[in-house]
C-alpha cells in the first residue's frame, strides 16, 4: 500500500505542477500545444481546440508544451511572445502549485493533532549541566541554533545535529526577553533510561500546548518553512562534504523511506498520516528545487528570462533564444544522468539490503 501511495503521491504532484503552467498560459494567452502526463508513447490522447491531451506509458514526468517555448517561434501566441511577466508567472506557477499542495497536505495531518510539542522548556532533570542563570530556565522559549531559526521542536535536535561540536549560539526568549548564549556549552548527561540501563541526554524537555484552528494553522506554515529550509541545508551539507551522493535519493529510494517509515507506524492510521506528512516534505522540496537557478529547471528558465529582459531593455535588441536554449538541454542530460546513478544506487541499496 505504500508503494501504491508513492506512486500515486508522484503522479499528483507531477500533474498539479504541470497543471500550474498550463492553467497560467492559458490565463496569459499563451497557446499549449500538448498537456501530458508521463513520457513516451501515448496510451490515450484526445485533441480538445488547439491543445493535444495525453495519458503515456512510462510513469515518469510529464510536460505542457507550449508554442515557441524555446522561440524560433512566429505565432503572436507564442510563449517568447508575451510579456516578460507573464513568461514569469507562466514558469513559477508549477512550483507555487507544490508548494500550495505541501499546505494542503500538512492540514490534512494536523487537522486530528489535539496537543502540540512546541521549543518551550517545560522540565529541568536534576543533574542537567544547561541549566542555571548563565544557561536554560524553566519557561524558556528556544528561538535559533547557530543562526537557525527553531519553526519545530524538532529543529532543535536536527540544528546540534548538523553542527558537531558541544559549543553553539543560542537564542532563546525568557520572560519576553531575547537572550543570545554564545558559545553556550550543550553537554550532555548520564540518566536513566526506560530499561533501567543509563543514556546521556541534555536533561530538559520541551512541553505542550493545545492544538487550536490557529496554533494548527500556525505549525503549518512553520512546517512547510522548515521543509523549506531542509533543502538549503541538504545543498550545504553536499558542498561542504558532510553528505553525499550515497546520502541523496530519487524515487525510487523515497518509494523505500516510505515503506520503512509507514512500517515503523504503531497503526495503519499513523502510517497514513506518516506517509501524508512525507508527502507534504517532498511536495514543498519539489517546489524549492524547482526554483533552483540551475538550468533546465524552472528557476533557470527564471534567471535567463529576467537576465534576457534587462539585456534586451539596455540593447534594444532581440536577444536569440536558442542559445539558452542550448544552456538548457545541456542542463537537462546532466540533470538526467544523475538521476540515472542516483536510480542506479538506489536500486542497489535495497537488494543489498
Amino acid at each position: 500500500m505504500s508503494i501504491l501511495f508513492a506512486i500515486l503521491l508522484f503522479s499528483f504532484l507531477i500533474f498539479i505542477h504541470e497543471l500550474g503552467h498550463f492553467v497560467a498560459a492559458k490565463l496569459s494567452g499563451v497557446q499549449v500545444n500538448e498537456f501530458s502526463m508521463f513520457m513516451g508513447p501515448a496510451i490515450v490522447k484526445w485533441q480538445r481546440g488547439e491543445t493535444l491531451y495525453a495519458i503515456r506509458c512510462i510513469p515518469i514526468g510529464g510536460y505542457c508544451a507550449m508554442e515557441g517555448e524555446d522561440g524560433g517561434s512566429e505565432n503572436p501566441r507564442a510563449f517568447s511572445a508575451a510579456a516578460w511577466w507573464k513568461r514569469f508567472i507562466i514558469l513559477v506557477a508549477g512550483a507555487a502549485m507544490n508548494f500550495i499542495a505541501g499546505l494542503l497536505i500538512l492540514v490534512a495531518v494536523y487537522a486530528p493533532v489535539q496537543q502540540i510539542v512546541v521549543p518551550e522548556v517545560a522540565y529541568i532533570e536534576e543533574g542537567c549541566l544547561l541549566a542555571g542563570e548563565d544557561g536554560i530556565q524553566v519557561g524558556d522559549k528556544f528561538l535559533s541554533v547557530d543562526g537557525e531559526t527553531i519553526y519545530l521542536q524538532s529543529d532543535f535536535t536536527l540544528l546540534t545535529t548538523i553542527n558537531p561540536g558541544d559549543t553553539h549560539d543560542v537564542e532563546i526568549e525568557r520572560n519576553g526577553e531575547k537572550i543570545l548564549l554564545d558559545d553556550f556549552q550543550m553537554l550532555k548527561s548520564e540518566f536513566p533510561g526506560e530499561n533501567g540501563e543509563t543514556e546521556l541526554r541534555y536533561g530538559f524537555s520541551f512541553g505542550t500546548q493545545e492544538a487550536t484552528w490557529g496554533t494548527k494553522l500556525e505549525q503549518v506554515w512553520k512546517t512547510a518553512l522548515n521543509y523549506a529550509r531542509s533543502v538549503r541545508l541538504s545543498l550545504g551539507m553536499l558542498i561542504s562534504g558532510k553528505a553525499g551522493l550515497s546520502d541523496m535519493s530519487g524515487p525510487v529510494g523515497i518509494v523505500q523511506q516510505m515503506s520503512e517509515t509507514a512500517a515503523a507506524s504503531a497503526d495503519a492510521f499513523s502510517a497514513f498520516m506518516n506517509m501524508l506528512s512525507f508527502g507534504a516534505l517532498i511536495a514543498v522540496n519539489l517546489a524549492v528545487m524547482n526554483l533552483l537557478p540551475l538550468p533546465a529547471l524552472d528557476g533557470g528558465r527564471v534567471v535567463g528570462l529576467l537576465l534576457t529582459t534587462v539585456v534586451e531593455k539596455i540593447t534594444g535588441k532581440k536577444l536569440d533564444p536558442k542559445y539558452e536554449g542550448y544552456l538548457h538541454g545541456i542542463g537537462m542530460i546532466l540533470l538526467l544522468a544523475l538521476m540515472a546513478i542516483i536510480l542506479f544506487k538506489d536500486i542497489f541499496v535495497i537488494f543489498k539490503g
